[in-house]
């Protein structure tokens, strides 16, 4: 059986059908629940029990894990499902994957949506020239869906014709007596042979033709079993490559979960098949270990026993996972400090309102790098040693290199955006997105400009009095408040978000800053210190009172109030 560029051409076209079939039904869908997605999705896994059950239903509907495994990962990608969430649907889907194969073993029937594909299509594309966009965007659910399933059908006709013709494995059969060994090798091979079928239902179906022919016995094909529950996570672990930091943590949370239950139920197979061979003889009379006939059942029991157990084992350590993926599946970059982008990324959707939840998520992380400014100003006052500070005024610098990247990236995304065909509420949305993030950034060289005055600072060799210091260390503390309330008002849903507390946290510091600015000037004509210092001094506390107008101008995008947003950065600006 050769496989020449031509298959792998159509591997890979088959390959870019079943994605752009999922792209299209995952946006179109999020179309049509618009912001209610959210929701819906919470409401779906608001516990893991619920979450279970959900993986479990989509699954035995759609009978392919793979793909509901993958949708799943889109959606950590988005910001919809948090990591816990996730787990407990792909927990749900590797049992709903079991459905199959009893449809499979009892019947020999297998609902397959691709024959009835182009039927769908052809009863939902009339409705894509309708006027109403909901009607249009249902039409788009249904082609999409039709086109994913399409392109699973072609995926697994392009890959090696393996089932057609399983007499290639037949040589596996002299592997058979190596004892343990032997398990952990067709563990292996159930692994590589999903990975190369790409269907966890195909390469059953294979484990259950080697059986049959007696080329291998039942508990080397339970085994096989357990490698394809392994092997069926390379899907969404494919999918993850192009998502963020999230979704590679879904998926690997699915590999584990997988991994685990396999380590656990190699340790105890023995016992474990002898269970099942003694139930099969006492409902049917006949043993697998005896009768081919009876493999198919036995291997479904098996199969479903052991993803039941598994959920049941692993639903109380959900939170455990999620902790083991998110200390193992890090952010590129072990500096913290480091730029990166950790909602926003190339991940399969991106539909207006799931891109727009992406950005307010990256404004939030904006928002923390300009708290890590704050107290990097902080320390560069407190702070004696030169060297010391040297090593802070660089620190900032970083910040403000990280500061002008965000913006720049949150700006070409949310561009990105607005190339689609918004409603009038989106589109005000990325306006107050785009003004938050112009606010932020200017706040960011505020602080830069503030760490270059203590370098003057340090190179004129001048020192500030200890009322001075105490003045500055007490603007610090009013910016600081108002910066926190700021990062809380990002991270909050925008029409919660009221003014009142930004509204007094500014005006205590502009009043502050009054208050400085007179005893400023009367100690100058007083000349009761150096000029140079007078001079740095009072570019420090007008500096954070400038920062202090950004950080209102922000909370005033969140909550829509843009006019006196516009006013004041006038302000600023004169």
């Amino acid at each position: 059986m050769e496989f020449g560029l031509m298959d792998g051409l159509n591997l890979l076209g088959s390959l870019a059908f079943f994605i752009y079939g999922m792209k299209i039904m995952s946006e179109a869908i999020q179309r049509v629940a618009g912001s209610k997605m959210r929701q819906i999705l919470n409401s779906m896994t608001s516990n893991r029990f619920k979450g279970v059950l959900t993986g479990f239903l989509i699954t035995g509907l759609v009978q392919s894990s793979s793909a509901t495994t993958v949708l799943v990962v889109s959606f950590v990608n988005a910001g919809l499902l948090s990591l816990v969430e996730s787990i407990g649907v792909i927990m749900g889907a590797n049992i709903g994957t079991t459905v199959t194969a009893w449809l499979i073993s009892i019947v020999g029937f297998k609902v397959k949506i691709s024959a009835y594909a182009l039927v769908i299509i052809g009863l939902a594309f009339p409705m894509l020239f309708f006027s109403k966009d909901r009607i249009k965007s249902w039409g788009e659910v249904f082609i999409g869906f039709s086109l994913l399933f399409l392109g699973l059908a072609y995926l697994k006709d392009a890959v090696p014709d393996l089932k057609s013709n399983p007499e290639i494995l037949a040589f596996l059969s002299q592997y058979s007596d190596l004892g343990f060994l032997s398990v952990i090798l067709f563990v292996g091979i159930g692994t590589l042979l999903t990975v190369i079928v790409q269907s966890s239902s195909a390469a059953m179906a294979l484990t259950l033709v080697m059986a049959n022919n007696g080329w291998i016995p039942l508990e080397l094909a339970a085994a096989m079993v357990l490698g394809e529950n392994i092997g069926t996570t390379i899907t969404a672990n494919l999918a993850a490559i192009v998502g963020n930091v999230h979704a590679k943590r879904a998926a690997f949370a699915h590999f584990i979960f997988n991994v685990f239950g396999v380590t656990w139920i190699i340790l105890v197979m023995g016992p474990f098949l002898s269970l099942i061979s003694s139930y099969m003889v006492f409902q049917t009379g006949l043993s697998p270990e005896t009768n081919p006939e009876s493999v198919p059942i036995a291997l479904s029991l098996f199969h479903t026993c052991f993803n039941v157990l598994n959920t049941i084992f692993l639903l109380g350590f959900v939170k455990s996972i999620a902790a083991i993926c998110t200390r193992v599946v890090k952010p590129k970059g072990e500096d913290a400090d480091e730029f990166r982008l950790e909602y926003i990324g190339t991940g399969l959707l991106n539909t207006a309102e799931l891109s727009l939840e992406e950005a307010q998520k990256e404004t939030v992380a904006f928002g923390k790098v300009i708290v890590k400014m704050s107290n990097t100003a902080k320390d560069l006052l407190s702070e004696p040693k030169e060297k010391k500070q040297k090593k802070l005024i660089k620190k900032m610098r970083k910040f403000e290199e990280i500061t002008d990247q965000l913006e720049e990236e949150i700006s070409k995304y949310l561009s990105r955006v607005s190339d689609g065909s918004l409603s009038s509420a989106t589109s005000t949305r990325v306006v107050s997105l785009l003004s938050i993030i112009n606010d932020m950034e200017r706040i960011g060289d505020v602080f830069f400009q503030m760490s270059k005055d203590f370098e003057n600072k340090q190179n004129d060799k001048v020192g500030f009095t200890k009322k001075q210091k105490a003045n500055l260390f007490e603007m610090f503390t009013l910016v600081d408040d108002a910066i926190h309330n700021m990062v809380t008002n990002l991270n909050s849903n925008y029409s919660h978000v009221t003014l009142d507390k930004a509204l007094e946290l500014e005006q205590a510091i502009d009043d502050f800053r009054n208050k400085l600015r007179k005893e400023h000037i009367h100690q100058m004509e007083s000349k009761k210190y150096d000029i140079q210092v007078g001079a740095l001094y009072k570019d420090l506390f007008q500096s954070m009172e400038k920062v202090g107008d950004h950080v209102i101008n922000v909370s005033e995008a969140i909550t829509g109030e843009s006019e006196r947003s516009l006013k004041r950065q006038e302000e600023v600006v004169n």
